[in-house]
């Protein structure tokens, strides 16, 4: 169906060239690092070299012919020529430049860097149920890590402990991959929003935000926990309400027909108006998918407005250089009249 839908985007004598692995995959559900699917109004080619032939022989779905890719050189002028195609729309933000002078130096008719991508990304951007199952999957994997290292967790165990077995219980329960490089600071490395997990040991009254999420068929999910570690402080309790706050307030403005920018405004004003409102510096969330950061962008600078079937992350945080930092991150599936959190882990101020 996806390849459908980007047909009816053609006119007689339009293809697309689609090269990078995530568009391949989502248009036809076959995970590769090399191929090519060239898609008219009509039929659907996919291309890929002997390491997967036979696999994509087996899986590749949407497509008219699965043919090995022996020589681009040769193929993409002959296919060009069978069917009868006279203008090529590439993927001008997932291509360099020299991979795309290459595609117009073999192309025998006009190629532009136009359209592709605008026309994928929108059909990206709305979930259909089953994908939405598949993150939902996913995100059922990343609960059962974050219920698992709760126990785990001692002042014994280094910030690199803390997310190698993150890693390894998603990948043991299901996970064909984690979604992104796993984060877990602690202490005094929590204020750093993507701070890289150290030899740190955990200490007495420490913030530990952990960040992480698995992959099932392709599809990532993605959640930030802040949990503390024997006691904590007025101030840090204080923050952590704060975050928790703006978290609520902004999932609270989400459905569809609303702004990216709207629905980053009601957290970062909360913490604004608490004083903290320089310690917040990124955006507020994003969409996540086949790749974990997608369009919409939950943001001061988004003009997106969102609609019925996105997932966008809600994940504002509060960062004190040299002290501490706390981010809280649910997924959020957008309807008509408001949204359906993905995200089931409790997000009450836990102290291990």
């Amino acid at each position: 169906m996806n390849i459908k839908n980007l047909q009816n985007t053609l006119s007689s004598g339009e293809a697309y060239l689609i090269v990078s692995p995530e568009n391949r995959r989502y248009l036809t559900g076959f995970n590769s690092s090399d191929g090519y699917l060239l898609i008219t109004e009509k039929e659907a080619v996919f291309l890929t070299d002997s390491r997967y032939i036979e696999a994509a022989e087996k899986t590749v779905s949407g497509c008219s012919e699965v043919s090995q890719l022996n020589s681009l050189s040769a193929q993409l002028p002959e296919y060009i020529g069978k069917l009868g195609i006279s203008k090529i729309f590439t993927e001008s933000e997932r291509l360099t430049v020299s991979e795309f002078n290459r595609i117009c130096s073999l192309a025998p008719c006009e190629v532009f860097s136009e359209k592709a991508d605008d026309e994928i990304i929108s059909l990206r951007r709305v979930k259909t149920e089953e994908e939405k199952l598949c993150i939902l999957r996913a995100q059922a994997i990343a609960e059962k890590a974050f219920d698992h290292i709760l126990g785990f967790i001692s002042t014994d165990k280094t910030e690199k402990d803390i997310a190698l077995e993150l890693d390894f219980f998603m990948l043991k329960n299901g996970a064909e991959a984690v979604s992104f490089e796993t984060i877990a600071v602690s202490g005094k490395n929590s204020s750093m929003p993507h701070g890289v997990p150290s030899d740190k040991k955990i200490g007495n009254g420490d913030f530990i935000t952990m960040d992480f999420g698995a992959v099932v068929n392709g599809y990532h999910s993605d959640m930030t926990r802040t949990v503390a570690v024997g006691s904590v402080s007025d101030k840090q309790a204080h923050v952590y309400e704060t975050v928790l706050n703006a978290q609520l307030a902004s999932l609270a403005t989400l459905k569809a027909g609303v702004s990216g920018f709207d629905a980053d405004k009601a957290a970062r004003d909360i913490i604004e108006n608490a004083g903290y409102g320089s310690f917040f510096g990124h955006g507020t969330g994003h969409g996540v998918g086949i790749e974990i950061h997608e369009e919409p962008r939950l943001s001061p600078k988004s003009k997106k407005i969102l609609q019925t079937g996105d997932v966008v992350t809600v994940e504002p945080g509060i960062y004190l250089p040299d002290n501490f930092g706390v981010r809280i991150e649910d997924m959020a599936f957008i309807t008509e009249n408001g949204c359906e959190n993905l995200t089931k882990s409790p997000k009450n101020l836990i102290i291990i």
